[in-house]
């Protein structure tokens, strides 16, 4: 008998999602920052209602709710951030978060400046993007260049130093052919050069 307990019918089944991740991480970008608001705003309420406790030595919040006030995106900055969202790599979308998490963790910012963080973060992580594309194609590029072959033949072919052979000639290439060359130690063998008649 097997353990594997059979599915519900009233259950609905997983499905793989049929977005493509270019739709789905500009989706999930703007979620996360919508919750980020969310979380600064009520910091905001607790912090605004601790400083009332304590000039006021009361705590009348279990008498009257305030009215909550949100504070929503113009639409051309929300605009501004979809288009930027839609420029991240599927890759780079967790590791955006988290460093965007890491920057509320660290600043504690007032909800107005949340969204211009998290704009900075995006354009940071756009920068890199656009450093490790430029790294990987020069990279890609220097692999692909031949080494040695037909550059090297044609940098040796026109640079052939020969410091012995010369047109001009000298007073001491006069004197040297009529020296004798000195005696060699026991140790080194004669060279003598060919005679030139």
């Amino acid at each position: 008998m097997s353990l594997t307990p059979w599915p519900r019918w009233s259950e609905a089944l997983p499905r793989l999602s049929s977005r493509s991740p270019a739709e789905v991480v500009p989706e999930t970008l703007m979620m996360e920052l919508a919750g980020q608001m969310r979380e600064a705003e009520r910091q905001q309420r607790e912090r605004s209602s601790a400083v009332r406790r304590v000039c006021t030595g009361v705590d009348y919040s279990w008498l009257a709710s305030s009215p909550r006030a949100t504070y929503d995106l113009s639409p051309g900055e929300r605009l501004q951030l979809e288009d930027v969202c839609a420029k991240i790599p599927p890759a780079y979308c967790g590791p955006a978060i988290l460093r965007f998490r890491q920057l509320l963790a660290e600043q504690e910012p007032e909800v107005r400046e949340v969204s211009r963080l998290f704009l900075s973060v995006l354009q940071e992580v756009l920068e890199r993007t656009k450093q490790e594309d430029e790294a990987r194609r020069l990279t890609q590029q220097w692999s692909l260049r031949p080494r040695g072959g037909l550059a090297l033949a044609t940098f040796r072919a026109r640079a052939r130093i020969s410091p012995f052979a010369s047109d001009i000639p000298t007073v001491s290439e006069d004197v040297e052919r009529e020296a004798r060359p000195p005696p060699r130690t026991w140790s080194m063998p004669e060279f003598r050069a060919p005679q030139e008649d």
